[in-house]
């Protein structure tokens, strides 16, 4: 028979083990829990990577003070966590991920890293396997702009978004249509590969496409909705809109899975501040003109 000291000491072995495999387990996956956990951690760690001005870089952008207030309205403290386009879903969800056209293969887990993603996320189906969104909280389409002496016309819509990217696509045999392959900017996407026109794919950074087309490397790009108001802001007269290549989009805040009552918390949120006005006045002072192309989407229920 084994002395109770022998046994004792076996099983504070075990608890010494078991402890060292949870603290090693936590410091691996990274913290991540609901609503009473940001709660009770004190902070909301935002994820996100500078994109246009939803998160300038600067420590301002539209998504950064949605969520400073989201912040203030649960009595915690704000965090912010850069992140980058290849990362942020899995810093978010722990899973390192693989998207296969609308569908997703999980790669392999990794830690996680904040609580909400936002910066100008696109709502897309492979995205949706893995993370959940708020609802809706911006509009979003792929728009084709071009330089501005390219002989490419803007077009007049039509109310018909089918009809205005199909006008669109008349126009592009014989140019030189760049975009970055393996994004939601490569031109075959959108099928701008079968109008005749030469896609090419930019080695750059998304934020260095519109000013290579100015510098005459090619006819045109396509951008994001947020990105083109924003070119066209900022080189006046250098640049043109085009039109549509995809349909209507929209972009949300991402929230893991497992966060269900955060998510239910902050569309609550989202709710009283499109109400109340608070929302229109933050998307007008970072853009301004949206309101020009999609007025209905901002129109206070």
């Amino acid at each position: 028979m084994k002395s109770k000291r022998t046994a004792w000491g076996q099983s504070a072995i075990f608890c010494y083990i078991l402890i060292l495999w949870c603290v090693m387990g936590v410091a691996g996956s990274g913290w991540a829990g609901d609503l009473k956990e940001v709660k009770e951690k004190g902070v909301v760690r935002h994820l996100g990577v500078p994109y246009a001005n939803f998160v300038t870089g600067s420590g301002d952008g539209l998504d950064v003070e949605m969520v400073k207030l989201f912040a203030e309205h649960l009595g915690v403290r704000y965090e912010y966590v850069q992140t980058t386009w290849d990362d942020v879903i899995p810093d978010l969800s722990g899973k390192k991920v693989r998207p296969v056209g609308d569908e997703v293969e999980i790669i392999g887990e990794v830690p996680i890293k904040g609580d909400i993603a936002a910066n100008g996320l696109t709502i897309l189906p492979w995205r949706e396997k893995v993370i959940d969104y708020s609802e809706p909280t911006f509009p979003n389409q792929v728009w084709l702009i071009a330089r501005a002496d390219a002989p490419l016309n803007p077009i007049q819509p039509s109310g018909d978004v089918e009809k205005d990217i199909a006008a669109v696509k008349a126009q592009l045999k014989g140019s030189e249509i760049m975009g970055m392959a393996d994004t939601c900017l490569d031109p075959v996407l959108y099928g701008l590969d079968k109008t005749g026109a030469v896609c090419t794919s930019f080695k750059g950074s998304v934020n260095e496409l519109v000013p290579a087309v100015i510098n005459g490397e090619a006819t045109g790009t396509i951008q994001d909705v947020a990105d083109a108001l924003l070119a066209v802001e900022k080189w006046p007269g250098k640049v043109k809109i085009i039109g549509p290549v995809s349909a209507m989009q929209n972009m949300g805040y991402g929230f893991s899975k497992n966060s269900p009552e955060l998510r239910a918390a902050f569309n609550e949120f989202f709710k009283q501040c499109v109400h109340d006005g608070t929302y229109n006045r933050i998307v007008e002072k970072y853009y301004p003109a949206i309101f020009n192309y999609y007025p209905e989407f901002f129109e206070v229920k």
